[in-house]
């Protein structure tokens, strides 16, 4: 795959202070040089989170790694033969979405190396996988750290076109599929790195965090929300497609993010079949059912009649 990963994303949003606290407690850590704009980073990736004031919230630009300049002319090549414009460096390429209104770049990036943590041990019926000691998870203390930028989750007011400039364009190949709604789409061994959504306007929907396991989830949504319970919108749960442990947030410009764990992980394309999904057993496989604010935001409306303005 001539994409590995997703880099680093900038989010606008009209209070970039109170939302960069939120992230720091969220368990992000400041980064970069003071200014205009906060800059955030996870133990593994690095700066992957840019805070910069915009008259609404959305995600203003999608940052891809890919491994090498043969991979960045491929792209150009591909951007072209769609009729895109994009602009072109020796490492980089650039090209807007008007779907998503988000600018993406691709560039020559280094391949992330995550350090192998593995899963704690687990007792079960006829199976002893932990005697005589508790449970790792509850005798944890420190903060929760998010170890990497997973997906995010963007509304796009054309899907197929957005889809289209994502798959046909930058090289994202598809996971899985709800007909005429939504595209989960990976640049990464992740089932998904961005999942696009037919939506009435442009805007984010959530940014997702990968953490070691479901206690980390547990741990730290339960730091969140101890902090402020208001910031709570879903969980925990364990998704359908894609699988994962999941536990929603609010911050304060009206996002979510999302704490999550045990994706599904596709390293041999031939071995994964792409299904298309439908109705609630696609969202979720258990946990309580989600609330109509994670469907439809609440700031959606709002959101609708400033579009043009912003």
């Amino acid at each position: 795959m001539a994409l590995q990963r997703l880099t680093k994303i900038v989010v606008g949003v009209p209070n970039v202070e109170q939302t960069a606290d939120y992230y720091e407690d969220f368990g992000l850590t400041p980064a970069g040089t003071p200014g205009d704009a906060r800059r955030l980073a996870t133990v593994d990736g690095g700066e992957q989170l840019v805070l910069t004031t915009s008259a609404r919230r959305r995600l203003l630009e999608l940052h891809i790694g890919a491994d090498d300049r043969d991979d960045i002319d491929r792209i150009a090549s591909n951007l072209a033969a769609l009729d895109l414009p994009a602009q072109r460096t020796a490492d980089s390429v650039t090209a807007y979405d008007p779907g998503t209104e988000v600018t993406v770049t691709a560039a020559v990036a280094p391949r992330l190396v995550q350090p192998d943590i593995a899963p704690p041990a687990y007792n079960g019926p006829g199976h002893l996988g932990r005697v005589n000691n508790r449970a790792p998870g509850v005798e944890r203390t420190g903060r929760v750290r998010p170890r990497r930028l997973g997906h995010v989750v963007l509304g796009s007011t054309d899907q197929e076109q957005s889809q289209r400039f994502l798959t046909e364009g930058f090289g994202f190949k598809v996971s899985d599929t709800v007909p005429g709604l939504a595209a989960f789409l990976r640049c990464s061994t992740d089932h998904h790195n961005v999942l696009v959504q037919q939506a009435p306007l442009a805007f984010l929907h959530h940014s997702s965090w990968q953490v070691e396991d479901v206690d980390e989830v547990g741990r730290g949504a339960t730091a969140m929300l101890e902090k402020d319970p208001s910031r709570h919108v879903w969980g925990l749960g364990r998704h359908h497609v894609g699988s994962n442990f999941f536990w929603y947030l609010r911050d304060p410009a009206g996002n979510f993010s999302e704490y999550y764990s045990d994706l599904d992980c596709i390293v041999d394309d031939a071995l994964w079949k792409p299904q298309t999904w439908s109705g609630m057993k696609g969202l979720y496989n258990w946990g309580p059912p989600p609330p109509p604010s994670f469907l439809a935001p609440d700031d959606l409306a709002a959101l609708m009649t400033g579009a043009h303005s912003a």
